[in-house]
């Protein structure tokens, strides 16, 4: 990546590259002559480097927390900073009133339409506040961070976004400075994320323009996410429902636009979720979910670990018999797709009613989630054996034969102790029917797990992921070790993976023809 000047702002340093652009953009909205027919004021300056390359000083303005930041800009001036040395002063805008602040900067506030020409043009912190908070920094409270004027004022409005320490800046400007634009970077979790559904409901106000690059192109930054540069004209007031943001990649090359949708309440992959659960009958397994955003798919994973975190996860629920099904679309369209900086918020959606009819569809989810998941015999028996015994020569018999049952549809309804209950489903009596890319998948595992029961010390209940420990071992902190010294071992999971990679890419399609994605 080029060499990017970065200086401090806000929560995190602010690419010089990116300041250069949102300013860019600010042309494009409001004309060539903003500088001149707008005022600018950063109540969240930092260090003050996000008003570099303004030329209209009389009409800028940069207030800071802290004083050693004041001084900071101060000697930029001194420097030549194009600032006025009498514009840039503490003030601590969640808790300070407008009375405090310069008065020629309160005669624009409290001018209604003077305030249609205020651009508050900011780089907010991003730390998640809770009363227990502390944490210290530039333009950070240091202490008890949700114990603010403006918290405690917009919490009824905002719910739980208000947590968030920039939501607290755009609540104090929305109601407090209405009509003005706001300028601003953050996540884009402010138009996706399901916790901020309230914040959509009432911050109403037109998103001109927006867009997006990566985060770790901000020093001190290392997730891949996005960082969003949004412009919003609060004096139009409508409910965000979607945009086309523009897409710079980490060298500011322009790569594209990116569709970005407003997800509405209870219409996530979750609440689909919410109607499969089955606590009825027998656990073959804890399905722990995570959230359902993209970001949240590396913590979405099938274990029959029975520890107290697992059980107690507030986002878990059991695999049964009736629910395999759901559970295993669940597992692989969270997994099939790769995460990347640029769809890390995207949202797995509530989907159509299509997949039901789409066999060959759910049939390749099963695949892949047998192939993928976290079972280890040795937390409880292993019902997620694909195979027979004589599929793999086995040495003994298994404890459970479930899964190579149900893939036969040899199962039977348990009704002799029990009737049926409403939810409960009548078992097959057909063979499940598989995809060519799935039967890939199925023969590589065979393979691997036929040579796994020629070794000496095998354990004749091992999943997967057993087989892949007795291979591969662990180092000294316990961790699974990536690679094995058996040849033939690597040779038959690499097969494995190829094979699973390969039945994704089948399944990729489908994520999105299903709606559990936009595109």
């Amino acid at each position: 990546m080029d060499k990017i000047k970065r200086e401090r702002t806000g929560s995190f340093f602010t690419p010089q590259i990116w300041v250069e652009l949102s300013q860019k953009y600010l042309t494009d909205v409001l004309g060539v002559n903003w500088q001149d027919e707008y005022y600018i004021w950063d109540c969240a300056a930092g260090t003050g480097n996000l008003l570099a390359g303004l030329t209209n000083k009389k009409n800028i303005w940069a207030s800071t927390l802290d004083k050693q930041d004041v001084d900071v800009i101060h000697d930029r001036i001194e420097n030549g900073a194009n600032l006025w040395k009498n514009n840039v002063f503490q003030f601590d805008f969640l808790n300070d009133d407008f009375t405090k602040l310069p008065k020629n900067l309160q005669d624009i506030i409290n001018n209604p339409e003077k305030r249609k020409k205020l651009v508050v043009y900011i780089n907010p912190p991003y730390a998640e506040a809770t009363a227990s908070s502390t944490i210290t920094g530039s333009n950070r409270h240091k202490s008890g961070l949700s114990q603010n004027i403006t918290y405690s004022k917009y919490i009824s409005i905002f719910g739980r976004s208000i947590n968030e320490i920039f939501i607290q800046f755009f609540a104090k400007i929305y109601y407090e400075i209405p009509d003005c634009i706001i300028a601003e970077f953050s996540k884009l979790k402010i138009l996706q994320s399901q916790n901020f559904y309230h914040f959509r409901e009432n911050f109403k106000a037109k998103l001109e323009k927006l867009f997006l690059v990566p985060a770790d192109t901000f020093d001190n930054v290392k997730g891949q996410f996005s960082i969003g540069f949004f412009i919003w004209n609060t004096n139009i007031k409508e409910k965000f429902i979607e945009i086309q943001a523009d897409v710079f990649n980490s060298n500011a090359k322009y790569s594209g636009k990116k569709k970005i949708t407003n997800v509405e309440k209870n219409k996530v992959i979750l609440n689909w979720m919410q109607k499969y659960y089955d606590k009825s009958n027998e656990r073959l397994a804890y399905m722990v979910r995570g959230a359902s955003d993209f970001q949240n798919s590396k913590i979405v994973f099938i274990t029959n670990g029975a520890s107290v975190a697992v059980i107690e996860h507030s986002q878990t629920h059991n695999i049964t018999k009736n629910n395999l099904t759901e559970c295993s679309i669940f597992f692989a369209v969270r997994h099939v797709l790769e995460a990347t900086w640029l769809n890390d918020r995207d949202q797995f959606l509530y989907p159509k009613d299509t997949w039901k009819k789409d066999i060959e569809f759910q049939n390749n989810c099963l695949t892949f989630t047998l192939f993928s998941n976290n079972i280890q015999s040795k937390f409880g028996t292993n019902h997620w054996i694909p195979f027979t015994e004589d599929e793999v020569n086995a040495k003994e018999e298994f404890e459970s034969d479930f899964m190579a049952k149900y893939i036969a549809g040899k199962l039977k309804n348990d009704t002799e102790n029990k009737p049926l209950i409403k939810t409960e489903k009548v078992i097959r009596n057909t063979p499940l029917v598989f995809s060519k890319e799935a039967k890939d998948v199925f023969e590589a595992g065979k393979n691997l797990w036929t040579y796994y029961h020629k070794q000496p010390k095998c354990n004749a209940n091992a999943s997967l992921y057993d087989i892949r420990s007795h291979f591969q071992g662990r180092n000294e902190s316990g961790k699974m070790n990536h690679k094995s010294a058996d040849s033939a071992y690597m040779q038959y999971i690499n097969i494995l993976r190829e094979k699973l990679k390969v039945l994704a890419k089948k399944i990729e399609p489908k994520v999105y023809e299903h709606g559990f994605l936009l595109e």
